[in-house]
Parts: structure tokens; C-alpha cells; sequence
């Protein structure tokens, strides 16, 4: 996977209404990633994206927006958070085997003045049981997950308040970030909740907006305007019985831990690295409580261990393992894990300015909260 690198970041305003189409809003962060790495749009082959339940648009759409010559691979997921690693490893894989040469992954949608995941009614076998008891916000199913965690572990709605207070300190010096404002354990306590054991500062801030990375063989980024991010491992793991549809997640056997678990190994062994060799994470986090398990299925820390690893300052800026950059998805806003990788990309590229972390040699970035998900390991290029 070495041979394949990032070599390009393209993103929209994130906002609450952003007054434009979808395509408008895909077509504008594509061309931007390609602008971005300096490659011209002829010279793109290529583009990858997925979508939830229809809310975006197709990759022949932006291919025809942007007035590409051809496509030789384009793929359209229907995942959510779990896609944008795994998407990324779909084009790193086809530049590395030779069918494209250069592959824009994207998402877009307008997630808060359109379709919003919270209000989506997912279709599946269980839904026709979950529905009729007022069992279907999406914010239930992980809370649901949530309370387990904290029950079998000992936790507290504190160790949630731990993931929201470390996380909005890098968003208050993003300028992209939709939540800016200071967060502490008072403020926290005074956010309402909305699933317990999750407040509203424990949850996700759906946008409008657009987020996309350009993929290309190591060897061409060298050549174009910034230092490859080295696509170093790629993966995609889904526990037994991941489940008849989005919302059924009750056959799972441990609720403490999630895909990265059993993943973990095989990503890091890809790589030739271990967890300790990792500079920082950038860990899918449409919930609070999935930054736990990121921590601790990484192997960061033991089982119950990552609340006090984050009260401990490790993960906050000047720590010895800065996680989620940006402010997450809780801060920066939510386009389903996208701009998590595109972070990622920008931190091994050393380009975050302010919030740029000193060591960034290596970062492992996930996409997933609970039974199924991806994850990536990129390194600066050596």
C-alpha cells in the first residue's frame, strides 16, 4: 500500500443551511482537492463516494460537473461513518493494481437543511419492532451500546464529558469547526440530554457540506504541490452477526469493544508498526463514547482505561497522543467521517497550522462507531 498516497485535500463552508445543491457542494470540494494538489482535473480517472439512505449524489454526477475526460473506476457505497476509510482503501487498491491512476473519494450532503441521519427511518427486518415503540433515532441505538459500555466498565457520564471537553479545545482554533465555544464540566452537565446516557455535547453536529481527498500513486505525489500522505494500511473488519439493518445492533457478544478490536493487528501489521509507534489518531466520533472504544481497541489503553487516559491530558494539544485534530465530528461538524481522513491527511502532511501537532510522522485514522468499520494507517513518506 506504500506505493498509493493522499495527495490532496478539497473541502466546502461547513454550515447549518447552506442555500446550494448537493451536486454544487460535491463538485466544489472535488475540485478543490485536485486544485489542492496541484494535479489538473483531465488527468482524474477516477471517483469514489457513498451515501446513507440516497442523501448525496452519484460519482458520475460530480465526474459530469467537473467536465472529467473519462472514468476508468468510480465507485457509490450505500454505507455511513464506516465508508470513508474503507472507500479510500477501494482507490488506493485500484491505483496500486493499475486501474486508475488518479481517484477522487468524496462526501457530501446537506445533513442539517436536508436529509438528517437522526430522522432517517432506516429499512431492515428489525425496524418493524424498533418503530412502533418510539425505539428509532439513531442517537438510541448508540446510547443504547453507550450505557453498556459504562455499566460493564464502571464508568460515568463523566468519562463521556472527558471525550467532548479535550476534543473542543482543538476546535476552538479551527476555523472550519461549527462548535467553537468553551467546553467544561459545568457547561457539559447543563447540555440537555437528548438519549441517556448522551447530552447534546456528547452528540454529533450535522452539516451542510462537502469533504474529498485526491488518491494517487506515491511516486506522482512526490512530483505535485505537498508531501505525500503514505497510504500505509488499509482495513475493514465487521463483527459476527453485524446485524439485519443500521438500528439492530443486540446480537453483538461484547459491548465494550468494537471492530477495531479484531482489527487491529492486521493493520498495524500491514504497516510494520506498532501502537506505540503512533503520533497521533483521528477516531470517528459521531458519539462520545466511540473515542473510548477508538482508544482502547487501538490498544492505547485497557479495557475502561481511555476516560483516564484523556483526563490525563494525553490526547489534548501537547499530549503524547493528540486525537481528533479538527474539534471530531462532535466540534467540526458531522459529514460522516470524511473530513476525519482528510484531517488525517493534512496533519501527516504538516499543513494544520495552529492546530498542526509537532510529531505527525504517523497517524491512524477510523470510520465506524460500533460492529463494522474501517480504518487507515498514514505516514508522512520516507
Amino acid at each position: 500500500m506504500r506505493s498509493v498516497a493522499i495527495a490532496g485535500v478539497g473541502y466546502t463552508k461547513f454550515t447549518k443551511q447552506s442555500g446550494r445543491s448537493v451536486l454544487d457542494l460535491a463538485t466544489e470540494a472535488n475540485r478543490n482537492a485536485a486544485s489542492d494538489a496541484g494535479l489538473p482535473l483531465s488527468e482524474i480517472d477516477g471517483v469514489v463516494s457513498y451515501s446513507v439512505m440516497n442523501d448525496s449524489v452519484s460519482s458520475e454526477a460530480v465526474a459530469t460537473t467537473l467536465a472529467l475526460p473519462g472514468l476508468r473506476f468510480v465507485v457509490d457505497a450505500q454505507q455511513g461513518g464506516q465508508a470513508p476509510s474503507f472507500m479510500v482503501q477501494q482507490a488506493a487498491m485500484a491505483v496500486a493494481a493499475g486501474y486508475a491512476e488518479n481517484v477522487l473519494v468524496f462526501r457530501a450532503l446537506n445533513g442539517r437543511s436536508g436529509m438528517r441521519v437522526g430522522n432517517l427511518r432506516f429499512a431492515g427486518g428489525a425496524g418493524q419492532y424498533r418503530y412502533p415503540i418510539g425505539y428509532g433515532a439513531y442517537a438510541m441505538n448508540i446510547a443504547m451500546w453507550a450505557a453498556r459500555y459504562l455499566h460493564e466498565t464502571g464508568g460515568s457520564e463523566a468519562d463521556l464529558a472527558a471525550v467532548a471537553i479535550a476534543q473542543r479545545e482543538y476546535a476552538q482554533v479551527n476555523e472550519r469547526a461549527i462548535q467553537r465555544k468553551p467546553l467544561d464540566m459545568e457547561t457539559y452537565l447543563r447540555s440537555p440530554m437528548i438519549a441517556a446516557p448522551f447530552r447534546a455535547a456528547d452528540c454529533t453536529n450535522e452539516v451542510d457540506g462537502a469533504c474529498a481527498v485526491l488518491v494517487t500513486t506515491t511516486e506522482r505525489a512526490r512530483d505535485l504541490r505537498h508531501e505525500p500522505a503514505v497510504i500505509a494500511s488499509a482495513g475493514y473488519r465487521a463483527l459476527p452477526r453485524p446485524g439485519l439493518d443500521i438500528s439492530d445492533q443486540m446480537l453483538c457478544d461484547d459491548y465494550t469493544r468494537n471492530f477495531l478490536h479484531p482489527m487491529r493487528d492486521e493493520l498495524y501489521g500491514r504497516a510494520g508498526i506498532t501502537a506505540a509507534d503512533v503520533d497521533l489518531a483521528e477516531i470517528y466520533d459521531c458519539f462520545t463514547v466511540t473515542v473510548l472504544l477508538g482508544l482502547e481497541g487501538l490498544g492505547f489503553c485497557q479495557r475502561g482505561e481511555a476516560a483516564d487516559f484523556i483526563r490525563s491530558g494525553a490526547t489534548r494539544p501537547g499530549g503524547s497522543l493528540p486525537v481528533n485534530t479538527h474539534g471530531g465530528l462532535l466540534s467540526e461538524g458531522y459529514l460522516h467521517g470524511m473530513n476525519t481522513v482528510a484531517e488525517a491527511a493534512l496533519q501527516v502532511q504538516g499543513r494544520c497550522e495552529h492546530r498542526q501537532v509537532p510529531n505527525h510522522e504517523v497517524c491512524v485514522v477510523t470510520s465506524g462507531a460500533l460492529e463494522n468499520g474501517s480504518a487507515l494507517v498514514l505516514t508522512a513518506d520516507r
